[in-house]
């Protein structure tokens, strides 16, 4: 790849150019802002169906005492929930897949203003080059996190928790094809540990799919 020409070299380099990058920045500043709108919007979308649905499950136990009109019911509402929050799931990852690119683009942005005024580079804090260092810098203002940021993202939250929902769907399933207690317990426990390594190994691979081929344009 031909590395791009510096700003400083571009002839007739004045004012509109500043505009023209300033208009793009903040361009992919509203962009990003509404990807972190949906991520919190479809979270708190799936939490609160995930809360109605338990809330509904406690109502119809109460009502028939853990009988067939609960397995009944639960059988119906714990696929549509699961549903939800596999689609929140999946979203998710291609919205923080989005945000890496936004993020990408502000900083070569950033490279753009110091290439114009190198001086200021002392005084910007987020990353101005287009590596993961500089990707991570923007992130978080490190070159690196540890396990706890990453435990922490909305994706690996969500994803657990559709990992919890398969297996109480599977110990109720198990409940209604007549399995014992024991039975039940196993069974939901491997179903919950087999969609949590299901569920992170198909979000590593949508990660992995994107940026095997990305090659930084300005490096640090």
């Amino acid at each position: 790849m031909t590395p791009p020409r510096s700003l400083t070299e571009v002839e007739g380099l004045g004012s509109p150019h500043v505009q023209f990058l300033t208009t793009e920045h903040w361009s992919l500043l509203a962009t990003r802002s509404m990807t972190w709108s949906e991520i919190f919007s479809r979270t708190g979308t799936y939490l609160t169906v995930l809360s109605a649905t338990v809330i509904a499950l406690s109502l119809v136990a109460n009502a028939s005492g853990f009988g067939s009109a609960f397995l009944t019911f639960a059988l119906l509402v714990l696929p549509v929930t699961l549903l939800i929050g596999l689609g929140t799931y999946f979203r998710l990852i291609e919205a923080d897949v989005e945000d890496s690119w936004l993020v990408i683009g502000m900083n070569r942005l950033r490279h753009a203003y110091l290439e114009l005024a190198p001086e200021l580079e002392p005084y910007f804090v987020a990353g101005h080059h287009d590596d993961p260092p500089g990707i991570m810098t923007t992130y978080s203002f490190r070159n690196r996190v540890g396990l706890s940021h990453w435990l922490s993202g909305s994706p690996v939250v969500v994803g657990i928790i559709d990992a919890v929902v398969v297996g109480v769907l599977a110990a109720v399933i198990c409940e209604a094809a007549g399995g014992e207690a024991v039975l039940r317990t196993v069974v939901g426990v491997l179903a919950a540990a087999a969609a949590t390594v299901l569920l992170g190994v198909l979000g590593y691979r949508k990660i992995r799919e994107v940026t095997r081929d990305y090659e930084p344009r300005f490096p640090g």
